[in-house]
């Protein structure tokens, strides 16, 4: 099994944002070692970038690219689409592995194997929560105090507005997560979504997709935390 570990620099809209990511290499490799990894592919920002010229990429991913995080963050998954073509392109494997806590992630490089007819089957990962609920991030050491008992929030309202699907329409369990997570003093909403989990296109009921995902993100003590929860497999 090969991993790779690249902070990439192209999918950083805020340079703030770049200096602030958490980095923890020595523990990464320990963890990695741990579970039976046997490469760790660790190159510099000068390996995968070494001009100008390789930092562009003549690629356009459509509606995915102006919705939620993109939304929010220019630039953000043209960045991680550039990466990505490029750790594809050098480890060459027959199964990539993601989280699907990054969900819009996931489906961005989902597209992008397709557009590229890469023979590669990508595995989508659950999230690996914490003990209170809170989805595994590198962000959240960021979090101190107060703030990280108000994220384990994010998390009760996912799992809550799951429930109350069942039993409501999707517009009044969606209205019921968002006034939760509202009246939360330290909790900024910057979106909750409910939409088709292929597309990201949002949808007022379930029977619109084959596919149904609530798509979360709020900044808690100025960290930017992602959560989402399927509603519909």
């Amino acid at each position: 099994m090969v991993v790779s570990i690249f902070v990439n620099p192209t999918q950083f809209n805020d340079p703030k944002d770049l200096e602030k990511y958490p980095i923890t290499l020595e523990a990464d490799a320990e963890k990695l070692v741990a579970a039976g990894v046997d490469v760790l592919f660790l190159p510099s920002v000068a390996e995968i970038y070494p001009d100008a010229a390789s930092r562009q990429m003549d690629y356009e991913l459509g509606y995915i690219d102006t919705v939620l995080e993109a939304a929010a963050r220019p630039g953000h998954f043209k960045g991680v689409a550039l990466v990505v073509k490029k750790l594809l392109d050098i480890v060459a494997p027959h199964k990539l592995y993601m989280g699907q806590k990054d969900y819009q992630q996931l489906q961005v490089v989902r597209k992008l194997i397709a557009d590229f007819d890469l023979d590669i089957e990508l595995v989508s990962c659950p999230i690996i929560r914490e003990p209170d609920g809170l989805a595994m991030s590198s962000r959240n050491i960021r979090l101190t105090g107060e703030h990280r008992l108000a994220a384990t929030e994010l998390s009760k309202s996912l799992f809550q507005l799951k429930e109350n699907v069942s039993k409501q329409t999707l517009a009044v369990a969606k209205a019921t997560a968002q006034q939760h997570l509202n009246s939360h003093p330290l909790i900024d909403v910057v979106y909750l979504e409910i939409v088709n989990g292929h597309t990201l296109v949002p949808i007022n009921h379930v029977n619109e997709a084959s596919n149904v995902a609530a798509l979360l993100a709020a900044k808690v003590g100025g960290v930017h935390l992602l959560d989402n929860i399927i509603l519909k497999p």
